[in-house]
């Protein structure tokens, strides 16, 4: 099974896809992963994206879709989770193409949908174990010790830069403008379901769940 996972900066896309990776055995295509895997492995294609990384530009499309297919023809797993990728319309014909070349398909693009006013408030409190990566929030999901992972102790705590307000409306803008077109893309196609971002996350769990085991 492969799917999509649509939403905003915050929807809770990666926490999901954790979910999925650890209960269904799927492999999550995050695309900075893949870039980063891809430019400390010494291939040819590694030495193209750290070039033009180094050089601070933009990777593309081609090349993301080639580090795509290189996963696709490798270890299936119980499927794959794109997340941050597509972001654009020309990007998803690119793998609904790709999907084909290489004789799969794709099953199902789940939207988690959330409310701008809210998400702010979820993002501007969150913060990150450096470490094992568990996500808290000063509000929501405060670490029981100040200062120390739940899960694995650590102190080395952390808050992405742009997880402010100002960075985080923009970033939504850009979102809004580049990839939300693919919500009405994959509606039209009959791929779309839409699931309630800003729920519990077992509840976005079992809501993600339905659709999956509907499709």
């Amino acid at each position: 099974m492969n799917i999509i996972l649509l939403g905003p900066p915050g929807a809770g896309k990666g926490t999901q896809a954790r979910k999925l990776v650890d209960e269904r055995g799927m492999i999550q295509l995050s695309t900075g992963d893949m870039l980063r895997e891809a430019r400390s492995s010494g291939t040819e294609m590694g030495k193209k994206v750290a070039a033009i990384m180094d050089a601070g530009e933009l990777v593309t499309d081609e090349i993301v879709i080639g580090l795509i297919e290189e996963k696709l023809n490798g270890e299936q797993g119980g499927g794959f989770i794109f997340d941050g990728f597509p972001r654009t319309l020309g990007q998803a014909d690119a793998l609904g193409a790709l999907l084909s070349k290489v004789g799969q398909t794709l099953d199902s693009v789940i939207e988690m949908r959330v409310d701008d006013e809210a998400l702010v408030a979820r993002i501007t409190g969150r913060f990150t174990c450096g470490n094992c990566g568990e996500v808290f929030h000063d509000a929501t999901k405060p670490t029981k010790e100040d200062g120390k992972c739940d899960v694995c102790g650590s102190t080395d705590l952390k808050r992405r830069a742009d997880d402010n307000e100002e960075s985080l409306r923009t970033r939504l803008m850009e979102y809004y403008k580049k990839t939300s077109p693919l919500i009405g893309y994959y509606y039209a196609k009959g791929d779309l379901s839409t699931v309630d971002g800003l729920a519990e996350i077992d509840a976005v769990e079992a809501s993600i769940k339905a659709v999956l085991d509907k499709g």
